[in-house]
């Protein structure tokens, strides 16, 4: 029997690539799609699947919010994080957050098939990459890092005012109002002890955590 597959990305082109992918395994099938976050969510309580392999960053609910969300409601679906960020950016969080495991698109993709099976198997696919991050991020040393110290929300939101994203923009993304992400940008200044916006992206950029994707 093959293991049943649901692919939630907000690209067909990457829905179809996974599709034409799995096609030529004899173990696995794509037996759904999502490409937003609701649409994730009406899937997962459907039915039962063998894996879901995630992006992070989607139209509606997403990102660490939506990982939380799917474990609450199926907390035995393993969950693998497929994204465009790299992993310096999600990869502990998406973790510490329930799945399963990570693989960057940007990176090897050769370690996609070996990561699904080995997630739908009950395994955590853990590259050398992500291994070093949970590492440090276990250390003093990083747990000092100031941007250890934010929320998962806080985290979101900073890592897109770091890319330029306007306020009311992020508010849109997350269906919050422009008070409420101008709050959370004060929080992370004040945790962060910084004064203005051009602090957090010089930030960002000394530690890997900007790019110039927003998917």
């Amino acid at each position: 029997m093959k293991l049943d597959v649901l692919i939630a990305d907000d690209h067909a082109i990457i829905r179809d690539g996974l599709k034409k992918i799995l096609a030529d395994t004899d173990d696995m099938v794509v037996a759904g799609e999502a490409a937003n976050g609701s649409a994730v969510m009406e899937k997962v309580r459907e039915r039962d699947w063998s894996l879901l392999v995630l992006d992070i960053s989607m139209p509606g609910r997403n990102g660490l919010e939506l990982i939380k969300l799917v474990k609450a409601e199926r907390p035995k679906l393993p969950i693998l994080i497929f994204s465009m960020h790299p992993e310096e950016q999600y990869a502990v969080r998406a973790i510490r957050a329930g799945a399963s495991g990570y693989v960057s698109k940007e990176g090897d993709t050769d370690m996609l098939l070996p990561a699904m099976r080995k997630v739908a198997a009950g395994g955590v696919f853990i590259n050398p990459k992500v291994a070093e991050l949970l590492a440090s991020d276990m250390s003093s040393q990083r747990q000092q890092l100031p941007h250890t110290e934010l929320t998962d929300r806080e985290f979101e939101v900073f890592s897109r005012i770091v890319r330029g994203i306007s306020l009311t923009a992020i508010a849109e993304e997350f269906s919050l109002s422009v008070k409420t992400v101008s709050t959370h940008k004060s929080h992370i200044l004040t945790k962060m002890g910084m004064d203005s916006q051009v602090d957090l992206v010089r930030y960002a950029i000394e530690h890997n955590l900007a790019d110039a994707q927003h998917n």
